[in-house]
């Protein structure tokens, strides 16, 4: 189908809800993680008997009052933002020690609050990460399955979809948190900068760190927006913030930024893929940068789908090869395929040299050891330059890459006489 409608919905099934399929009937505890908005509540609350809210303040005083109540309720019990009071981690895990019966503890949190050892309960309380919602989720009818990309049987790869580049300009701005969907432009806009003013203003202080000057992150914060699908130096992110200012933020100030976002999960670089063989040598060990949604970035940049279209870049200068709109639509294939591998037990990393000459957009790796390759391009055709890092690649790992991926923003999924597969953003799936 081409752009679904984004009218308001009740609960659309996720596809992290096949993971806990799988892994309630096994499992005591499941803790599902991820940034403020992308339905965790939502997904859990459909499956729990018994909730505890611990963002209600008169529920949590009872709760701090009496940490044993949290382990009473017919199961499966919900401990819905434990991070608002984070003994209740340590409730919980004693009591899977003492009785693991599969299917008892649901938990929610939207940070991984510092200075608490959730790795005390590894083993006991399972994580699962949660992310916004894929085009899948979304709406979009994929054709293409990444699970069997990553079963090396090399799959006839086939499906016709609508979308257009406008489609997709409209789906990085719209967002993929389940409460945003349906608002208007100027609803959206401001549900967006409220998130963000509410990450600044109050997630910072509850991570304990108050902020003399938020502008001053908010700023960071824009350049690092401005950096994503790079690999750029946070040295570099750090004077794009600053340009023309000579004290600078040290790295003692915005090292805590950087942490506290990662906990926050608003950061969600893609590693790069350092392989343990000597196929491949040289190779960067940055990060790919993105946020959590790319929806997040074009705000923070006050990016709108005229100024994308026209190829305007951000104010904010951070170099990079191409358009921004280009990095969006990359970041948006990023979040994409994080959650589309996770339900394939797989990982998603970045592949560059270290001087450069060879790039590959994205890295995954399944639970076998064997790679999928894919490179994102933001246009219809395809042309040779287009696949020469694939067959770069496909020429050093042998075997070893089952797949190689073409994601671009055409009409038709199909493979071409090299074997590659050029599969439209729309018609992929998990």
């Amino acid at each position: 189908m081409g752009s679904p409608s984004t009218e308001p919905i009740a609960y659309r099934r996720r596809i992290v809800d096949d993971d806990l399929d799988a892994l309630m009937p096994g499992l005591a505890a499941i803790s599902i993680e991820g940034p403020k908005a992308v339905g965790k509540t939502a997904t859990a609350i459909t499956r729990a008997t018994t909730v505890y809210r611990l963002d209600d303040i008169g529920q949590r005083q009872i709760i701090q009052a009496d940490p044993e109540r949290l382990t009473r309720g017919q199961p499966p019990i919900l401990v819905d933002e434990w991070q608002r009071w984070p003994p209740s981690w340590d409730v919980i895990r004693r009591v899977v020690d003492a009785n693991p019966t599969p299917g008892s503890f649901l938990l929610t949190g939207s940070a991984s609050p510092g200075g608490i050892d959730t790795h005390s309960g590894a083993g006991r309380i399972v994580p699962i990460r949660m992310r916004p919602m894929s085009l899948a989720e979304r709406g979009f009818t994929p054709s293409v399955s990444l699970a069997e990309l990553l079963s090396g049987a090399r799959p006839r790869v086939s499906g016709t979809t609508p979308a257009t580049l406008d489609d997709y300009v409209t789906e990085i701005l719209a967002s993929g948190f389940p409460g945003m969907r349906g608002l208007t432009d100027r609803q959206l806009r401001m549900a967006l900068d409220g998130y963000l003013d509410r990450v600044i203003d109050r997630d910072f202080p509850e991570q304990g760190m108050t902020l003399r000057r938020p502008d001053t992150l908010r700023a960071w914060m824009r350049a690092y927006a401005a950096a994503t699908s790079t690999t750029a130096s946070f040295e570099a992110i750090r004077d794009a913030a600053t340009p023309g200012v000579g004290n600078k933020p040290s790295a003692t100030t915005t090292q805590p930024w950087r942490d506290i976002l990662a906990r926050l999960w608003i950061l969600d670089p893609v590693p790069a893929w350092i392989p343990s063989s000597n196929k491949l040598k040289e190779l960067a060990s940055s990060d790919k940068h993105h946020l959590a949604d790319p929806a997040l970035a074009a705000r923070l940049l006050q990016m709108t789908p005229q100024k994308l279209l026209g190829g305007t870049q951000p104010e904010v200068a951070v170099p990079r090869d191409g358009t921004f709109l280009g990095a969006l639509f990359e970041s948006l294939i990023a979040l994409n395929l994080r959650v589309y591998a996770q339900a394939a037990e797989a990982d998603v990393r970045h592949l560059r040299t270290q001087r450069g000459e060879r790039e590959i957009d994205f890295i995954v790796i399944g639970p076998d050891g064997g790679i999928v390759a894919i490179e994102v391009k933001l246009s219809a055709a395809v042309g040779p330059s287009d696949t020469k890092h694939l067959t770069w690649l496909r020429q050093r790992l042998g075997e070893q890459l089952l797949d190689a991926v073409l994601v671009t923003t055409g009409t038709e999924a199909y493979r071409r006489e090299d074997g590659i597969a050029v599969v439209p953003a729309a018609l992929l799936g998990p």
